[in-house]
């Protein structure tokens, strides 16, 4: 079986319709693909209504999260999406994106950058609206070549010129709000350090203690011996250990399945669950 269990749609800052994402995981020779917005689950009714023959959804979240002023994220698997205290959370988070990217604009507009809420409110469409949409901006207007260029500390990058915080949710109180809806806890690309600063062991392994499922292990933005390092903390803390392509269309260079999980891994995430359960395709619209 091939797995990948982190991957973005345009419901938030993918450039793939959900229905698109499934169509694409089904014809790249995935067996099983997650859905993990952020801070969101929209995306999930129409991924389900297009899934295809033999691919199988995981339904689920990446939520943001911060501890000791470091931004980190947290991929929330077959949680109820109805609950109402990790709802009543992620509406809280995404209710704070479009004040911060105006607060991204008028910090860009005084470094003498002519981007609009108008053009990044385009761009985002019915996405919830975050850092890669103002990145694109930028793009469109020549002052990156990239969107990966813009997460510098000359730009948007965590302390960078141009940004700004957001809500983000402390990631042991995610943890429990997400075990409290059946679902399971897996830290997203801990040793992403090309992002910003990362989550020390000794708060990974406060986390394990606290309820945390497993890590993001095997990802574009780990080399070689940070996968190696962080497979040992997870034999080390008892977690599992997966592998994602963190897919978002065009807007990274990553492609589906370019990283997967274990499917010995799979199953006990799907054991864990009781909140939702992985849906099996029908032949989809």
């Amino acid at each position: 079986m091939r797995i990948d269990l982190h991957s973005h749609s345009t419901a938030s800052d993918g450039t793939d319709s959900p229905a698109e994402l499934v169509r694409t995981a089904a014809a790249a020779g995935l067996d099983v693909i997650a859905l993990t917005d952020h801070d969101t689950t929209r995306g999930h009714a129409e991924a389900l209504a297009a899934l295809p023959e033999g691919l199988t959804l995981v339904t689920g979240a990446e939520l943001s999260c911060r501890v000791d002023g470091i931004s980190m994220h947290m991929l929330a698997y077959l949680f109820d999406p109805e609950e109402p205290a990790l709802l009543a959370e992620r509406e809280l988070v995404r209710d704070d994106r479009v004040p911060r990217a105006k607060g991204m604009i008028a910090k860009l507009n005084a470094l003498g950058v002519p981007v609009t809420w108008e053009q990044v409110s385009r761009i985002a469409g019915d996405g919830s609206v975050g850092r890669p949409h103002v990145a694109s901006a930028l793009v469109e207007l020549g002052v990156v070549p990239t969107v990966g260029d813009a997460f510098t500390p000359e730009w948007l990058a965590d302390g960078g010129r141009a940004f700004v915080e957001k809500h983000e949710t402390d990631p042991f109180e995610a943890i429990r709000l997400i075990k409290g809806a059946g679902g399971v806890a897996v830290f997203a690309h801990p040793a992403a350090a090309k992002r910003g600063r990362t989550v020390p062991e000794s708060a990974i392994a406060g986390m394990a203690a606290a309820g945390l499922d497993g890590i993001e292990v095997d990802h574009m933005d780990h080399d070689a011996d940070a996968r190696a390092r962080l497979r040992g903390l997870a034999k080390e803390l008892g977690l599992l250990v997966t592998g994602s392509s963190d897919y978002h269309g065009s807007r990274k260079t990553c492609v589906l399945g370019e990283y997967t999980t274990d499917p010995e891994v799979y199953g006990e995430i799907t054991r864990r669950a009781t909140g939702a359960f992985p849906v099996p395709g029908t032949g989809g619209a």
